[in-house]
């Protein structure tokens, strides 16, 4: 029964329930009973019409707690009347609203503006005060603050005073008598205190803070690793500029892996299903016109050893398994090397611990894949190429030698290379996988076609 539940899909019932509804009074009502998400989800399925009669018949209070789910929230924001907008942006979190309002056009956020009242429009001023990227445009306003001069029986007074106002409440931030940040209060601590105890003595003094105009990506560490369900937003003289809800954090954090993905893949940035192909080729473009040169150096490269696929030609059968084994170990260290970074107080010694294993690792994968590549291939030259069994053993042997060379090459390519970036500042997922592989690529051709001159060509005269 639970799993048929868990399972249901709301979305269509409640659309149904939107469309068959006889007394539009009673909609409001029925809604209640289904989750703000779901009802977001149906919203999608309705058409103009039914929006329009929907959004006629829900209030302000009930519309923003449903909009913060919708994906594209601020194309159903134009749908609304600007009186109406304007009372239910008053009534959200003002980092979901900024959100929407930023992706109006200028002439709809102008007129919304006109509606919203002073302390709205103040807060969303403060928060369009900040860049886009500082986490002070993220914070909301939704937090509990009280003095820490206060007694357990006190704090507990005045957290029902503000609860009417904030629904935060699962931590308390307290500050001191010139306003400064002191600490905060788990609400299960302040709940077992003796109430004519005072605070001091259930204050956490060391809770983990961020300030206000630092860039979302220079804390995301920071922020993942203390896994509080919310954390302050500090100015730089120490007081309390708003918080980072539990739900900001979870959307920081996947922003911040959808970035570093993207810069995995070669693009500058994440991209969207709704955006135009034009944008996202834009995104594309210059990591591959990078890329075309590197390639073009690759190409040269091979080029250079003619002379070697003109005496023996079966060695470019087996370029491509060379040049992927390399990429794909590269690919691999890049990958560990980037999560290890994550840690801002990495010692030079445990850089080069890092760098030594994956080196390791390159050397023992590439003997167990240099054995099995001198067998295997060494019974297929001879079988299906005709070659004798000294000369295809000798082929198979350049190969797997190559393979071992590489791969301890591109284990420490993969890993030099971000650790590199990050010592300069620059972003370690910027050191991508295409460019990586691109990079091993011209490792795995100079080694392997250069092994095959020196040994099969000039040493045994094949």
């Amino acid at each position: 029964m639970m799993n048929r539940m868990v399972n249901k899909e709301f979305a269509q019932e409640i659309a149904a329930v939107i469309r068959t509804a006889q007394n539009g009074d009673r909609l409001p009502e029925l809604l209640k009973h289904y989750h703000q998400r779901d009802v977001a989800k149906a919203v999608t399925l309705l058409t103009d019409a039914e929006r329009e009669r929907l959004f006629r018949q829900l209030d302000d209070r009930t519309l923003a707690e449903i909009f913060p789910y919708l994906d594209d929230a601020s194309r159903y924001l134009a749908e609304l009347p600007a009186a109406l907008a304007a009372e239910m942006i008053a009534d959200m979190d003002t980092a979901d609203a900024l959100d929407m309002l930023r992706e109006l056009p200028e002439e709809k956020k102008q007129t919304l503006a006109a509606h919203l009242d002073d302390d709205t429009r103040k807060d969303v001023r403060r928060l369009l005060a900040f860049h886009q990227e500082e986490i002070g445009s993220r914070m909301s306003g939704n937090f509990v603050c009280i003095p820490d001069t206060l007694t357990v029986c006190g704090a507990m007074n005045e957290l029902v005073r503000q609860a009417g106002e904030h629904d935060n409440i699962s931590t308390l931030y307290v500050v001191d008598g010139s306003g400064v940040f002191a600490g905060a209060i788990d609400l299960k601590d302040l709940i077992i205190a003796r109430e004519n105890d005072p605070l001091s003595g259930i204050i956490r003094r060391s809770y983990p803070y961020v300030l206000a105009h630092e860039r979302v990506e220079d804390c995301i560490d920071r922020i993942a690793e203390y896994e509080e369900d919310s954390l302050p937003v500090l100015t730089e003289d120490g007081r309390i500029a708003g918080i980072l809800t539990a739900q900001d954090l979870v959307e920081l954090v996947d922003d911040a892996m959808g970035d570093d993905y993207a810069k995995l893949g070669g693009l500058t940035s994440e991209e969207d299903l709704r955006e135009p192909a034009a944008v996202s080729m834009k995104k594309r473009l210059p990591w591959l016109i990078v890329l075309l040169f590197l390639g073009m150096g690759v190409s040269s490269v091979v080029g250079i050893f003619e002379s070697v696929v003109a005496v023996l030609p079966i060695v470019i059968c087996f370029q491509s398994l060379v040049l992927d084994m390399a990429g794909n170990v590269g690919t691999q260290s890049l990958a560990v090397t980037i999560r290890v970074l994550m840690d801002e107080n990495l010692t030079l010694k445990e850089e080069l611990a890092l760098l030594g294993k994956e080196m390791r690792v390159g050397l023992l994968n590439g003997g167990c894949l240099g054995l099995m590549a001198l067998a295997v291939l060494g019974v297929y030259i001879h079988a299906c190429k005709g070659y004798a069994w000294g000369p295809a053993f000798l082929i198979s042997g350049c190969v797997g030698v190559s393979l071992v060379v590489a791969m301890v090459i591109s284990s420490l390519v993969g890993t030099m290379v971000p650790m590199l970036f990050h010592k300069i500042h620059i972003d370690p997922a910027v050191a991508s996988g295409p460019l990586i592989t691109t990079v091993n690529d011209l490792v795995a051709v100079v080694t392997y076609y250069g092994l095959a001159l020196l040994f099969l060509v000039n040493m045994f005269h094949l």
